[in-house]
């Protein structure tokens, strides 16, 4: 994967098995009218989904790219990568002042019914996607319910989830299931070298540390958040200096500031969560830390605290379960 939207990735084919089920449905005149899409994040559910939803709405083939695979140049390709096409929809989590919503409104998912309430303008059918079903909040998961019962003529629903047991069990009920297994480490390390160029032993621990997502390695490897995971297992293994921290933090201003405080802390949670499962006498001081941790970043930003305070105090945190476990252990 890259760092480009899902909407305009057209290389990647996130799983060829669901790929290849999925045009089966659709060419035997079976096609379901909403795919509950389920994986851990970053693994290519979304990537799937406006891939089927450009051959829906008649974007031409490209076997060259995948079972799903269309070109890059069609006009259906080309209005969808603006968000211009009149038969799809797009529900996901709004950015206002520079901030992204915490969920995904009830009066968003009201513009589901009147969607599918219409007649495909340009072509065979009309696509929503949500990504993801899990940032519905409880009034947009009931309005979600309403238009499943009532399935629309000609209309497909594509559901993106990152834990599909958290959903409605009448909203899984209503759809059929395409599951996307994690990627092997060898898979991770050929495509973030071949994306990257980053060198083996890098490509190697981005593999090792991203769970099986693909999205996770790329991200892992890129420079900045690469260099903040090093950084993050340096300092949980019992080498924090005062003065790298502060300086650190001098550079958590701003917007650009609030998204490397968040990279940070995520790895930092991460670094921390992998000293917990790895046991030893200690094992459950890390893991009570790491609960601790978890809610930090949503809490900083919910609250408006000062990022430099909430790191100083995360590694504070960090030192006491090292000093507990006799000074660097």
């Amino acid at each position: 994967m890259s760092e480009d939207h899902p909407r305009d990735r057209f290389d990647l084919v996130p799983d060829a098995a669901a790929e290849a089920a999925f045009l089966d449905a659709w060419e035997r005149g079976r096609l379901h009218h909403a795919w509950l899409l389920c994986g851990v994040e970053g693994v290519g559910k979304a990537t799937f989904a406006y891939r089927a939803a450009r051959r829906l709405l008649g974007a031409a083939a490209d076997p060259a790219r995948g079972p799903l695979g269309a070109r890059r140049d069609d006009s259906v390709s080309r209005l969808i990568s603006a968000q211009a096409h009149p038969d799809l929809l797009v529900l996901e989590r709004l950015v206002e002042g520079g901030k992204t919503k915490k969920s995904i409104s009830v009066d968003q998912s009201r513009e589901l019914p009147e969607f599918f309430s219409k007649s495909p303008s340009q072509a065979q059918h009309r696509v929503a996607i949500i990504d993801a079903a899990d940032d519905l909040n409880v009034n947009a998961a009931n309005a979600l319910l309403k238009v499943l019962e009532e399935p629309p003529e000609r209309g497909v629903l594509f559901l993106v989830t990152h834990a599909p047991g958290r959903l409605l069990a009448t909203i899984r009920s209503r759809c059929r299931r395409l599951s996307f297994p994690i990627w092997t480490p060898d898979r991770l390390e050929a495509l973030v070298r071949n994306r990257t160029g980053v060198e083996r032993e890098d490509a190697e621990h981005a593999a090792a540390m991203a769970g099986g997502s693909p999205g996770a390695a790329l991200a892992l490897a890129s420079g900045g958040t690469f260099e903040m995971d090093q950084l993050a297992r340096r300092w949980v293994e019992g080498d924090i200096d005062r003065a790298e921290a502060l300086a650190v933090a001098d550079k958590f201003r701003g917007a650009e500031g609030q998204e490397r405080f968040e990279v940070l802390m995520d790895r930092l949670i991460s670094a921390v969560k992998m000293r917990a499962l790895g046991g030893g006498s200690g094992g459950h001081r890390w893991a009570d830390l790491w609960e601790r941790l978890q809610p930090l970043p949503e809490r900083t930003a919910g609250l408006n605290l000062d990022r430099g305070d909430v790191l100083a105090g995360a590694l504070a945190d960090i030192r006491r379960v090292q000093v507990q476990q006799g000074g660097m252990g």
